[in-house]
């Protein structure tokens, strides 16, 4: 049974209450790029697998291509107002025209090559593939970035990303990982795989479903590569 607290426990907790509003009213948010700081640079933003690749299936159903596809488009809406040109490979289950084609198609599996194709003939400054993972032990949490082994400029991009996803999403402690990736190793600019985070964790998997949770993705993704190109490390490597 619930007793009634006394008066003046009452005014405290109330004047607490007050307070604790107006410091979230007061306290400065975290600062936001400039709308110039992406100026010039043209980005690719990869959504992970669609059409008749699924990707992976985590906890209540969640289809992977379709929490990327969602993640991307925020990614692409932040990097558009910090004054990029962005390209996203496919829309929905439909391929994005590329330089002289007509795109529409519906995707299959195993397209990759026409997506890293479409990067490296609009002249991409980066290539940034949004992910989920997914585990058999449903501990497993945290979003982690992946490069091509042997990349430096990927390695970089790829921490940079990581440090801001660690520091706005949930700190795991993961690290950027090195590995080998069709798109990465065959992208004539830096490259990463960003995966979110796990479908298959219960929690995580219901937060990367909600459109708040993929907006702080969105931005903490935008500032690791900010943060990037600050560094001086946004030259363009085109090789072959």
């Amino acid at each position: 049974m619930l007793h009634p607290a006394p008066q003046s426990f009452t005014r405290i907790m109330l004047m607490a209450v007050i307070l604790g509003l107006v410091y979230q009213v007061a306290a400065p948010a975290a600062a936001a790029p400039p709308g110039n700081a992406l100026a010039g640079r043209v980005i690719v933003i990869d959504p992970g697998h669609g059409g008749d690749d699924p990707g992976t299936v985590g906890c209540h159903g969640i289809v992977e291509k379709d929490v990327a596809m969602e993640i991307s488009r925020r990614v692409a809406d932040v990097f558009r107002q910090a004054g990029a040109r962005v390209v996203l490979t496919r829309d929905g289950d439909r391929e994005t025209a590329g330089p002289g084609g007509s795109g529409g198609e519906r995707i299959e599996a195993h397209d990759l090559a026409r997506r890293v194709e479409l990067a490296n003939k609009c002249g991409a400054h980066l290539f940034l593939s949004i992910h989920l993972n997914h585990f058999s032990e449903p501990d497993e949490y945290g979003a982690q970035v992946f490069y091509q082994t042997g990349s430096q400029e990927g390695r970089k991009l790829a921490e940079a990303i990581q440090a801001e996803l660690n520091k706005n999403l949930v700190d795991s402690g993961r690290q950027a990982l090195a590995g080998d990736f069709y798109v990465c190793r065959n992208s004539r600019m830096p490259a990463v795989i960003v995966e979110v985070g796990f479908l298959s964790h219960e929690q995580e998997s219901r937060q990367l479903i909600d459109p708040a949770y993929q907006e702080r993705a969105a931005r903490a993704i935008l500032r690791g590569v900010v943060n990037y190109f600050q560094g001086g490390k946004g030259e363009v490597k085109q090789h072959g």
